[in-house]
């Protein structure tokens, strides 16, 4: 099975679950095929924890879930060493991030401290016990979500965490017709409960390696540069985009262009992935904030007025 074949598999499997929400599926795919990982901001009852799921059904992959409240500490997330005192010795209590699939529910509900337990494992792949460094899972993918409409009790997620995550999207609400059809569907049963794997975890790593084969030119890494190169300089920018986020929309591009069938990246590609890749990592100048500005749309005027190769 080709690497497309696999992402036409999963994409088929989670749409059939997640009505209305085609391109928040692909771009949730491409940061999983290259390695990043997702934040979703978006109001309740959207579909963001049916998202997730439907995700690790059909992957066939270990699901867990996080309800991040203020009482939760790092070692609710990572695990502690208890001590057994048939063996008079500490066993390591794994925690949830010892997962496949992970899903960080309402992420600014928890403290800075408990936020920061999943940087390391987000960044590296790994987790330090004790003193001890422990490796997590190839396929480790972290679907963490916030609920942008409140303030009270929530503790907004540093910049540096923000840079830690791949791709920021948002689902929306849907039109009539597919808010029928997930009525419809809801009807009888739950649908994510019947999702069944499509694929193996061998198929999924032989797409993520797929997604490295795919060949960007020379002339489209300069331009990525220079996309994110441009929110350094920008005069409503306080703090630009790194070096992460030009790495970050290189891989992606590449993901994206192996799921439209392409073997090689074009301009229209990075275009699409732009806003959701780089636009949450930026921190405006308060002025140029009031003045009705956004990170997406200065994103989005960026690439507007930037000549792409070709």
């Amino acid at each position: 099975m080709t690497g497309f074949d696999t992402y036409t598999k999963l994409f088929q499997s989670i749409a059939g679950v997640i009505k209305g929400q085609d391109n928040t599926i692909a771009l949730l795919l491409a940061g999983f095929a290259a390695g990043g990982h997702i934040l979703i901001e978006d109001a309740p009852g959207n579909g963001k924890t049916t998202l997730a799921k439907a995700l690790a059904f059909s992957a066939d992959a270990d699901f867990k879930r996080i309800q991040f409240t203020p009482d939760l500490l790092p070692s609710d997330v990572c695990g502690v060493s208890i001590f057994d005192p048939s063996t008079q010795a500490f066993r390591l209590h794994k925690g949830p991030v010892f997962t496949n699939i992970l899903l960080a529910d309402e992420i600014n509900r928890a403290s800075p401290r408990t936020q920061s337990a999943l940087l390391e494992a987000m960044a590296e792949s790994q987790i330090s016990i004790d003193g001890k460094i422990l490796k997590l899972d190839d396929f480790f993918f972290v679907i963490a979500t916030q609920n942008p409409v409140e303030s009270r009790g929530t503790y907004p997620l540093p910049e540096a965490q923000m840079d830690r995550f791949a791709l920021k999207l948002s689902m929306g609400y849907v039109g009539p017709q597919d808010e029928v059809a997930i009525l419809t569907n809801q009807e009888t049963r739950e649908p994510v409960n019947t999702v069944v794997p499509c694929v193996t975890k061998p198929e999924i790593l032989a797409m993520k390696k797929a997604v490295d084969q795919v060949f960007i030119s020379e002339e489209l890494k300069y331009y990525i540069v220079s996309l994110v190169g441009q929110t350094r300089t920008h005069k409503g920018i306080t703090l630009g985009a790194g070096h992460r986020a030009s790495i970050t929309l290189m891989k992606t591009a590449k993901a994206y262009a192996l799921f439209s069938g392409s073997d090689f990246v074009t301009p229209e590609h990075i275009q699409e992935l732009a806003i959701p890749v780089i636009a949450h990592r930026l921190v405006l100048n308060p002025e140029f904030s009031f003045s009705g500005n956004s990170s997406a749309g200065t994103i989005h005027d960026i690439v507007k007025s930037t000549k792409a190769p070709g």
